[in-house]
């Protein structure tokens, strides 16, 4: 015990050693935390408890002198590394654009999103309204720091004005247009019809349908906000940041949208200037 304590007091001695022994256990943790913001709530638990049995059977194979087993699972593993590529594609994925975002990266190399104005907001909520009560399911994505691009190619090009006429015509149940996601960049619809990734979180309910599985999905991967209308009971979800909630009512959509939109968008206020006695103005540093 006194050997392991001294160990520790070692590692963070006030020398150069110590600053950098600190510094690589910090860098570690954080690998593992954003280890761990992936794989929550996804399919990736499962993978890893799946490892984690197969490395228990090798150990038990090995242990209990089960020769055939155990050389049949050991040259297994050396597929390993191929197939948890393969296996965690989405999540490396997610990886790779989580460290391109650091330091705000992507908001000086990437071409921002158009911000939405508060009339296309109220537009969006009209037509949220009657769509839920009417129960029209509905799925409308807006775009916020991420460009959509690879989405809105899938999906039939409109570049129209948003107004809430236009929306509720997109999803009638009568209109080739109504199935798939509608896709909002500033004040435009940009597409319609477009297909979006599906959320493969274990924290969904078993009984979800498509169009909510599809608008957590795109948020899981992309910075953007997505509205929900469910055709059977006509309520309302929203889907930020890789979380969706079910809304009581017009006026929780409408705070959300003015926090994660309007106030989001807003450059910071200009410090008035004063004048002195002279009559000039002074500009504060």
């Amino acid at each position: 015990m006194d050997d392991v304590i001294r160990r520790i007091r070692d590692l963070f001695q006030p020398t150069f050693e110590g600053a950098r022994n600190v510094i690589d256990i910090l860098l570690v943790t954080y690998l593992i935390y954003r280890f761990l913001l992936i794989v929550r709530s996804t399919r990736a638990w499962r993978i890893l408890l799946g490892i984690a049995i197969f490395v228990l059977l090798l150990v038990l194979t090995r242990i209990a002198e089960l020769r055939t087993l155990n050389f049949v699972l050991d040259k297994a593993t050396l597929l390993g590394p191929v197939a948890l590529v393969i296996l965690f594609l989405p999540e490396l994925r997610q990886a790779l654009e989580g460290f391109g975002n650091l330091g705000g990266l992507s908001e000086t190399t990437q071409t921002r999103a158009e911000s939405v104005g508060a009339a296309a907001v109220e537009e969006i909520i009209a037509a949220v309204s009657e769509m839920a009560g009417q129960q029209t399911g509905a799925l409308i994505v807006i775009e916020r720091l991420d460009r959509l691009d690879q989405i809105s190619a899938n999906g039939v090009p409109l570049h129209a004005d948003i107004s809430a006429a236009l929306l509720g015509s997109l999803f009638y149940e009568g209109n080739p247009l109504h199935d798939g996601a509608v896709l909002v960049r500033g004040n435009k619809i940009l597409a319609a019809a477009c297909r979006l990734p599906l959320s493969e979180s274990a924290y969904m309910v078993k009984h979800a349908h498509m169009r909510h599985r599809a608008g957590l999905g795109v948020t899981e991967q992309y910075d953007c906000l997505a509205i929900i209308v469910s055709e059977e009971r006509g309520t309302i979800s929203y889907g930020v940041g890789g979380s969706l909630t079910k809304l009581g009512d017009l006026n929780e959509l409408r705070e959300r949208l003015r926090i994660d939109l309007l106030e989001r968008e807003q450059p910071p206020e200009p410090k008035p200037r004063r004048r002195n006695k002279n009559g000039k103005e002074n500009i504060p540093a």
